[in-house]
């Protein structure tokens, strides 16, 4: 079973910017994928970002692209979510995700192509 850790969380103002870290016990799988979701009270669960770990492949929901930024330390094993000029709408509670790439394209926002979850992380922007 793998644990992921979620911190960085918090409450910022619209504009600003916030840095969640996602910290993995191991890396279970080949092909090892890593991601952040959210989800806002009354919404579903949906995709914000993935990485491909050890390769060069991101993908993002299109409301953070340009904005937020995923990325990943190997030796870490560790994947960060840097968001930039937040909005009051990316206010939910973040999930980071892991599990093998046994998706393709659009897939990697799917709930269910991802096998472990953290526990999550707050983050609010007023």
């Amino acid at each position: 079973h793998v644990q992921l850790v979620e911190s960085g969380g918090g409450s910022v103002q619209a504009g600003g910017s916030l840095r969640l870290s996602c910290a993995a016990s191991k890396y279970r799988y080949t092909s090892y994928c890593m991601a952040w979701f959210r989800q806002a009270p009354g919404n579903e669960r949906e995709g914000v970002a993935a990485i491909y770990i050890g390769g060069d492949s991101t993908y993002y929901a299109d409301s953070v692209k340009d904005r937020f930024t995923i990325s990943e330390d190997n030796a870490k094993k560790a994947v960060y979510l840097q968001m930039n000029a937040l909005k009051p709408e990316d206010t939910a509670m973040y999930y980071c995700a892991a599990g093998p790439r046994t998706w393709s394209g659009s897939a990697w926002a799917y709930n269910d192509n991802w096998r472990d979850w953290g526990r999550g992380t707050q983050v609010t922007v007023s």
